[in-house]
């Protein structure tokens, strides 16, 4: 009996050495792309075009676009996509990530951002940062998972709005009263301006 409980704290220790390695792995993943990115923002030499191409070559590893695309559109919409629909959609919500990302990141002017506590939250890890600037603070949550290679991010909440969430509201509203070309439709009119 006391070696089975021996067996059971001796686990729980385990567990929870795991995932306190684990919390920090992924808040370490996470600093040094933010902080990489930063150093490419501070190049005030180089071209904007240049900065943005560099950052998303920096920010790609550790984003899963693909799966962001998913969980975008749902368990109410994505199931019932053909293959072509599924990757066609995929391509523009990445797209529509990226143009999105680098543009907010190039309004950069010399803010400094704080990483707080990360979390753990089930087999996700959670990493609360505050980007401070001289007028106001911004938090933001970088959610992450583990994949067979490294820890990547799903998902963000600037100012606890969750950028998955706002999507996906924006395109049920699209899909409810439409359908899924009319969505890829509206994704492709941005490259047309």
């Amino acid at each position: 009996m006391k070696s089975l409980l021996y067996c059971v704290l001796f686990s729980m220790i385990l567990s929870q050495t795991a995932m306190a390695d684990d919390t920090k792995v992924a808040e370490e993943l996470l600093k040094g792309k933010i902080n990489a990115v930063i150093l490419v923002l501070e190049k005030k030499e180089l071209e904007q075009q240049t900065q943005k191409k560099e950052i998303i070559k920096i920010v790609m590893p550790i984003f899963d676009f693909s799966l962001m695309a998913k969980l975008a559109l749902g368990k109410k919409y994505w199931p019932g996509l053909t293959k072509e629909q599924k990757q066609r959609f995929s391509e523009l919500f990445i797209k529509l990530l990226k143009d999105s990302y680098s543009e907010k990141i190039l309004l950069y002017t010399d803010e400094k951002i704080h990483f707080e506590t990360p979390v753990q939250v089930k087999k996700k890890v959670h990493v609360p940062t505050v980007l401070n600037s001289k007028n106001n603070n911004i938090s933001m949550l970088y959610k992450l998972y583990k994949s067979k290679n490294s820890w990547r991010v799903y998902d963000i909440e600037v100012q606890g709005v969750s950028l998955i969430s706002t999507y996906r509201s924006q395109f049920d509203e699209v899909l409810r009263t439409g359908t899924i070309d009319d969505l890829l439709l509206k994704l492709e009119k941005p490259k047309n301006k």
